[in-house]
């Protein structure tokens, strides 16, 4: 089970502070997670402007040019942020038991180190 998931509200915690142009202390909800679980990519954090060939589609309105996007960040710079405080903390895993239908499972739940509050 992965420690950081989509849709979930992340913290950047390292970088260039606000002042210096960076997005150090920035919040934003997780869009994407990429393969192998390396990077993140978090909403209104790291943008960057990319340059696409200018084409035509078969209507003729024409495509391309400049777009900003968000781009991936490495996971280890980001921290979830607690529910409860809406500050970063770190993820742990407890297993719980439930009960569905009379049959008992046992579930990895993740919770805020710093609350203890489920995720």
């Amino acid at each position: 089970m992965a420690k950081i998931k989509k849709g979930d509200l992340v913290q950047v915690i390292s970088g260039a502070k606000p002042e210096r142009g960076g997005d150090r202390g920035k919040q934003g909800k997780v869009l994407e997670v990429l393969e192998g679980g390396n990077r993140v990519v978090v909403e209104g954090v790291n943008y960057i402007t990319k340059h696409n060939r200018v084409g035509q589609t078969q209507r003729g309105t024409k495509t391309g040019g400049i777009e900003t996007l968000e781009a991936p960040i490495h996971v280890s710079n980001v921290a979830l942020v607690d529910p409860e405080t809406k500050k970063p903390t770190r993820v742990g895993f407890r297993l719980e038991e439930q009960v569905k239908n009379g049959v008992k499972k046992t579930v990895r739940v993740r919770y805020a180190k710093k609350s203890g509050k489920d995720i």
